[in-house]
């Protein structure tokens, strides 16, 4: 997909960004202007990453200044210093930045949207699936089995991040009622135009490939379809074609793309 392809695509959804940041809020943010810094005691990278606002505008001397004020930030708090870039031509005097500076690109991610769902057809084969407003103990333990990383912690923080914005928490489960995947629908909005984001999507790893996970989308989608919901979008990695594969029978495309740019660890000269 090219720059420009990007771009108008973006330019259909819009607000989509300030929406993302809305759907998964890091506990501490800091308007530094152009760029949002958002730290979440390291718990995923996008809650401790920076968010350029689009089109900022920012030129090189700028930016000079603002990675100066970013990186003592982030240093205070022991965190990387990373970003969260879209690929829009918007966005090419800051990656052109950040590669002279020394930054990693990693984690590239689809950004994949649809228009509004219809209620879903169950069928007797179909899993149930039981929503919620709040995630339940189960609920998180699916989802952290499969895409958590560190212990009670880091749980903890977790949940605060998904708890920040209101949601619909959906869980199926198996022929012998354990919870076997779930999913989150996130509504930062509740406009007439509202969209919903599709976060969290789980299926535990002795239940894929039964339905699960497909029942939690159509379950989530048939929510969204009863709060009038004008829209979805999602977050899916560019290595995960399977996921990639679900979403597109749901009627999802691909929007746009962003990837994470890390600072390399500086490296001090030692010895006597």
């Amino acid at each position: 997909m090219s720059t420009t392809e990007v771009d108008d695509h973006l330019a259909g959804f819009p607000g989509l960004e300030a929406a993302m940041d809305a759907a998964w809020p890091a506990p501490e943010h800091h308007d530094l202007g152009p760029w949002v810094l958002r730290a979440a005691g390291g718990v995923t990278q996008r809650a401790n990453s920076i968010w350029p606002r689009p089109a900022s505008g920012a030129g090189e001397p700028e930016l000079a200044g603002l990675l100066r004020d970013a990186r003592s930030w982030y240093r205070s708090r022991r965190l990387p210093l990373i970003f969260q870039v879209t690929a829009t031509a918007e966005a090419a005097a800051l990656n052109s930045f950040l590669d002279a500076e020394g930054f990693t690109t990693q984690s590239e991610t689809l950004i994949m949207t649809r228009g509004p769902a219809r209620h879903a057809r169950v069928t007797e084969s179909r899993p149930a699936v039981d929503l919620a407003s709040a995630p339940s103990a189960e609920w998180l333990a699916v989802w952290w089995a499969v895409d958590g990383r560190g212990g009670d912690d880091a749980l903890a923080i977790a949940r605060t991040i998904l708890e920040g914005c209101p949601a619909v928490y959906a869980m199926a489960r198996d022929s012998a009622g354990r919870p076997a995947a779930v999913g989150r629908l996130a509504l930062p909005d509740t406009g007439p135009e509202a969209r919903g984001g599709l976060y969290s999507m789980a299926t535990s790893p002795e239940a894929r490939r039964r339905g699960y996970g497909t029942a939690v989308l159509d379950a989530l989608l048939t929510e969204g379809a009863e709060r009038d919901l004008a829209g979805y979008w999602l977050l899916v990695t560019a290595a995960n074609h399977g996921a990639q594969a679900l979403y597109a029978n749901a009627g999802f495309r691909e929007t746009g793309r962003y990837a994470y740019r890390q600072e390399r660890p500086k490296r001090h000269l030692t010895g006597c």
